[in-house]
């Protein structure tokens, strides 16, 4: 316990050397982009069952594209990098992502993504998922592990 402690610390103290509530230009920083157990949609998410399994992708996407109707089965952490993002949820409404948002998607819930602005989008997601459970199910996909890079 007694070394833990120490280490703490002196953690502790290398992030917070120097003049009180200055911290050095080399210093390392940290910023929460979200902390929640609820998606944009409210439903609380829970991981599949299974080996598990982390997807991290980079999507982009020109002016004037769009995904197609799609739904997730497992829980996505989405933050937008780049662009501004128009996602349609049905009878939930549209919902307008721009750079700096971080959120957690729908789950089981059809929704279509847009990019309506005028310069690209670029998105981070990251898949919460299990081996042989589609991240995506693309509307109408014959496939139960369809798994396209969408949003």
């Amino acid at each position: 316990m007694r070394r833990t402690v120490t280490l703490v610390l002196v953690i502790g103290g290398v992030l917070t050397s120097g003049a009180p509530g200055a911290q050095p230009a080399h210093a390392p920083s940290m910023e929460t982009l979200l902390d929640t157990g609820r998606t944009v949609l409210q439903q609380a998410f829970a991981y599949p069952e299974g080996t598990a399994r982390i997807v991290a992708q980079r999507l982009r996407f020109p002016p004037g594209s769009s995904t197609p109707v799609h739904q997730h089965a497992t829980p996505m952490f989405a933050y937008v990098l780049e662009g501004e993002f128009v996602v349609d949820y049905g009878t939930h409404g549209e919902r307008t992502y721009r750079r700096g948002d971080a959120i957690v998607e729908a789950i089981d819930w059809p929704h279509r993504g847009r990019n309506a602005g005028p310069g690209p989008v670029e998105i981070l997601v990251v898949y919460a998922g299990a081996d042989g459970v589609a991240n995506t199910l693309v509307a109408g996909a014959t496939s139960a592990t369809a798994d396209p890079p969408l949003d």
